[in-house]
């Protein structure tokens, strides 16, 4: 079976192992190894026979891959087509990299240390591997234009969103730089353009419950105590559009894009909210006009101040576009 064939089955079962430091096999030409959990119980005498009885449209593939000794225990040791099945525990494997178009836009470097590269990612280019998106993802064309592959995302932006964002180049470095955005230690600035709406009072910060399921491609609010909050703010005026700050205190998947829409005035280019319409993956011609513009932090390791700017800017709609 081809590799388009075995990445695409995989994919929707495996766990990228996204910058885990003791993961048992290396990144290998940008990518990191996928772990796979086999499951409580079952009848399979072989980790093999399990592979092939989960994925029986891989089997050539998987057999191969075993024979190859591309296939890890949680020990880093190699499945061999004898090795027995044991429950619960980790198989490590690499994806074969999937045939891709091109994203059409380029990643610019806005700043780039020891410890820290930060980048400015265009619209349309995922951060990281996920879904359809894998090679054609601002973390693999960086691990391999710059021959970096420890290199690991310390937040990350919506496909759709451009902007600033920022990497560990070594992973000794990781968690200090990523704790900054567990404990909210980080000013994010965004831009966005949508509709005026002269009757709603700006500034205004809006706080709301949001759940994303897993499996569900948009998230939601809902009833209950909030767990995210963004400030608004009202920058310039063009006619019926209007330019916007946006400061969340939270970083909830797609909460900014619920808040604006929560306001009446969805972001220019969303097709998620307030309702869903399909675009197809090659279409770039209608970008969600977000943008984050900054990242604000004191550095953890030098207890300097550090703030990066994104020098992109965000394209006014010719005219208002219609409500979907």
């Amino acid at each position: 079976m081809g590799s388009r064939q075995v990445n695409a089955e995989l994919q929707t079962s495996c766990i990228t192992v996204d910058g885990v430091p003791d993961a048992p096999l290396p990144v290998r030409d940008g990518l990191n190894p996928t772990r796979l959990r086999t499951p409580d119980d079952g009848p399979w005498p072989t980790v093999l026979e399990y592979l092939v009885g989960r994925f029986p449209h891989d089997e050539t593939r998987l057999r191969e891959k075993v024979a190859a000794r591309e296939v890890v225990d949680e020990r880093g040791h190699p499945v061999t087509e004898s090795t027995a099945f044991v429950p619960r525990r980790d198989v490590y494997l690499y994806r074969d990299p999937p045939v891709e178009s091109r994203v059409p836009f380029e990643i610019e470097i806005l700043h780039r240390d020891e410890n820290l590269l930060v980048v400015d990612k265009p619209h349309f280019l995922a951060s990281t591997p996920r879904g359809a998106y894998i090679v054609e993802s601002a973390l693999v064309r960086l691990r391999r234009s710059l021959g970096l592959p420890d290199l690991t995302p310390v937040h990350r932006l919506d496909r759709l969103t451009a902007g600033v964002l920022i990497f560990t180049v070594r992973r000794e470095v990781r968690r200090d730089y990523q704790s900054l955005f567990d404990r909210r230690e980080v000013r994010k600035e965004y831009e966005a353009l949508a509709r005026y709406d002269p009757e709603l009072t700006l500034p205004a910060t809006v706080r709301s419950r949001i759940v994303k399921q897993r499996g569900v491609l948009k998230a939601f609010e809902t009833e209950g105590p909030a767990n995210s909050e963004s400030r608004i703010e009202l920058l310039e005026i063009r006619g019926n559009a209007a330019r916007y700050r946006l400061l969340p205190h939270t970083g909830k998947t797609h909460q900014l894009r619920l808040h604006m829409s929560a306001l009446g005035i969805p972001i220019f280019g969303d097709n998620f909210y307030p309702d869903f319409y399909d675009v197809a993956g090659n279409d770039y011609s209608t970008p969600l006009r977000l943008l984050a513009r900054s990242v604000e932090f004191t550095d953890p390791l030098s207890g300097a101040r550090r703030r990066f700017v994104s020098e992109r800017t965000l394209t006014w709609p010719t005219s208002t576009p219609p409500a979907h």
